[in-house]
């Protein structure tokens, strides 16, 4: 609410509001910027602008003081086709930054300028809410993962990072030892079934058991495939601490280092057999095209 002198006019246009009412914080990144914006529009899916055709550009709200005015105002924006789009609010007068921008999206709702980001059609998500946090798990590079190599690191180990152990087998490790053939991976607790932490869905229960039960299968078909060809799979759980997995890691890897070569498996064998070359034509000489065309 705007404060007002004994005359009843906004104190805003005797005096200048403070920097608090609309100035970001210095040194603040880009992901606590894009957090301030969520939480006021009311989360990151509100954050929409419905560019049509079930595409969506999400959009921040600018704070500008108009010091001629003594006025806070609110800026749309958004970018579309690579270009930067701006749309006019109005003006605020809250206290702080934080009620501004709460009080800028719920105007730039009421004017349908924003909307709620919808389901694409098919999308298995039981709401955007879901999708928006299953869309922003990694495949890699996940903060355990992170965490288990920087402490490998430090043990003086060097890796490979996200790579097939067998170059034709579509399993990629999360941590691989080529020489010593150890390949560690790194095992979310949802995603896995992890029996200490995992916890059933509650909504579309039966596609959730059903994609886990997948996904404990393939590991499953993982650990057997890579250890029928001589490969000696370690798994980690997201939840275990990093610096005993890694102590655990170090030990098999060194042991399997110092160790004598063991003698190659018969899939093994197999998978590194040479393919055979591709019989070239025969090359006929000028003489025998020559006695050829005489016959």
């Amino acid at each position: 609410m705007t404060e007002t002198t004994d005359g009843g006019q906004s104190r805003w246009k005797d005096r200048m509001p403070s920097d608090r009412a609309w100035k970001p914080r210095m040194g603040v990144g880009r992901k606590a910027r894009a957090a301030e914006q969520d939480r006021a529009a009311g989360g990151r899916l509100a954050r929409a602008v419905d560019l049509g055709e079930g595409q969506y550009a999400r959009a921040s709200i600018a704070l500008r003081l108009y010091r001629s005015t003594r006025r806070i105002r609110a800026y749309l924006r958004w970018s579309q086709e690579g270009e930067t789009q701006e749309r006019y609010i109005g003006e605020v007068d809250a206290a702080t930054r934080a009620a501004n921008l709460a009080q800028a999206w719920k105007m730039a709702r009421a004017a349908g300028y924003v909307t709620t980001e919808a389901l694409p059609p098919g999308s298995w998500a039981s709401s955007p809410a879901s999708r928006a946090v299953m869309s922003a798990n990694k495949g890699r590079d996940t903060k355990p993962e992170k965490l288990l190599r920087s402490a490998l690191h430090r043990h003086g180990l060097r890796y490979r990072v996200g790579v097939r152990p067998i170059p034709d087998l579509r399993r990629t490790a999360d941590v691989v030892f080529s020489r010593a053939r150890v390949a560690v991976f790194v095992d979310g607790c949802y995603w896995h079934g992890c029996p200490e932490h995992h916890r059933p869905a509650k909504k579309d229960t039966e596609f959730w058991h059903e994609k886990i039960a997948k996904n404990q299968a393939r590991d499953a078909d993982t650990n057997k495939v890579l250890s029928e060809a001589g490969w000696l799979v370690i798994r980690v759980w997201e939840h275990e601490d990093p610096e005993q997995a890694a102590q655990k890691v170090v030990k098999e890897v060194t042991s399997r280092r110092d160790a004598p070569a063991a003698a190659p498996s018969a899939l093994q064998v197999e998978r590194e057999k040479p393919r055979p070359l591709r019989p070239s034509a025969p090359n006929i000489g000028a003489d025998d095209r020559r006695s050829r065309e005489q016959s």
